[in-house]
C-alpha cells in the first residue's frame, strides 16, 4: 500500500483481530514476515484459473480450457512469488498444482460459467464508514442482473464450515456487501459462497437491517484495534488455530518471547495516519 492510500481495515485482517488480537499485531502492524502455506498457494492458483475463465468466450468456458489454464497460471504465480518455489519442494509444488485441477474440475459442478457474464472480477473497493471507519476488500466476482439485482461470488477452496463454525465468512459477505451499499448506494440481493473442497454453495439475501448491524460491528471492531494500538496492549487469545499459528515460537502462550513493536506502526493505526499498518 502507498503511504498516500489512508489507512483502511480488510475483512481478514478484521477476522484476525476477532481470533487474536496478537495475531493482528504481528501480522499487521508489526508485519513480521510468515512462511507460505501449501493451502494459501493452491488457494491463489485456483482464484487466478476461475478469475482467466471468464476472459474465455462463454461458448468456450468448458472444463478442459479451464484446465488448459492452470498451467499458465501456476507459471505466472511462480513469476510474481518466487519463494513458493524455494519453499516448496518439487514434489509438494506438484501436489499443488493437482489438487487445483481437482478443485476447478469441481467447479463445474456448481455454476455453468457458459451463462454466466460477471460485472467485474477480483475488484478493490474502498469506503469510509461513517467518516471515520475506513474498510477496503477485494471481491471475486460480482455478478448484476438485468433488473440491476447485484450478486457478490466469492470462492472458497476448503470444506463448508459447520454452521457453528461459518460466522467467519458470513462477516467476510456481509463485509464486501456494506462496500458495495457505500460506494454504489446499493444493497447487494443475493451473497454467494462457492465451496469448491466440497461441492457446496451457500448463500444469503441480505437486508438494510442486516448491514446496519455489520456496519457497528466493523465500527466497534475498529474503535477496539485503534484502542489496542494506542495502549500498546494486543491481547493472546488461544484456541485450536493457534495449531496453524506460524507466530506460535514467539507468543508468550506457549513460552516465548515477543519482538520489540514498533510505535510508529501502531500509531498509523490508532491515528488513522497514511501508511501500511492495515491492508
Amino acid at each position: 500500500m502507498s503511504a498516500s492510500v489512508p489507512v483502511a481495515l480488510s475483512p481478514s485482517r478484521a477476522n484476525d483481530f476477532v481470533q487474536c488480537p496478537l495475531l493482528f499485531r504481528l501480522r499487521t502492524v508489526d508485519r513480521l514476515p510468515e512462511p507460505p502455506s501449501a493451502a494459501a498457494v493452491r488457494g491463489t492458483l485456483v482464484h487466478a484459473v476461475l478469475e482467466s475463465l471468464f476472459d474465455v468466450p462463454s461458448s468456450e468456458r468448458s472444463r478442459g480450457a479451464a484446465d488448459e489454464l492452470v498451467e499458465p497460471s501456476w507459471e505466472a504465480l511462480l513469476d510474481s512469488r518466487p519463494e513458493v518455489a524455494v519453499e516448496f519442494e518439487a514434489d509438494v509444488r506438484a501436489d499443488i498444482v493437482g489438487q487445483a485441477r481437482l478443485l476447478v474440475e469441481r467447479y463445474f459442478d456448481l455454476e455453468d460459467p457458459t451463462m454466466l457474464h460477471p460485472a467485474a472480477r477480483e475488484v478493490t473497493l474502498r469506503a469510509n464508514l461513517g467518516g471515520d471507519y475506513p474498510i477496503k476488500g477485494v471481491i471475486d466476482r460480482v455478478d448484476v442482473a438485468g433488473d440491476g439485482a447485484i450478486r457478490l461470488v466469492d470462492y472458497k477452496t476448503g470444506k463448508a464450515p459447520r454452521p457453528q463454525y461459518g460466522a467467519s465468512a458470513a462477516f467476510q459477505m456481509r463485509f464486501y456487501a456494506l462496500l458495495v451499499r457505500d460506494v454504489k448506494g446499493v444493497v447487494p440481493s443475493m451473497l454467494r459462497l462457492v465451496y469448491l473442497g466440497d461441492g457446496q454453495i451457500r448463500e444469503n439475501s441480505p437486508t438494510s437491517g442486516d448491514l446496519d448491524a455489520a456496519q457497528a460491528k466493523v465500527q466497534a471492531l475498529w474503535d477496539d484495534i485503534r484502542d489496542a494500538a494506542q495502549s500498546g496492549v494486543f491481547s493472546q487469545r488461544r484456541s485450536r488455530l493457534c495449531d496453524w499459528c506460524s507466530f506460535q515460537p514467539m507468543c508468550p502462550a506457549f513460552g516465548g518471547t515477543l519482538p520489540d513493536s514498533d510505535p510508529q506502526a501502531a500509531a498509523r493505526v490508532w491515528l488513522g495516519m497514511p501508511g501500511p499498518a492495515v491492508s
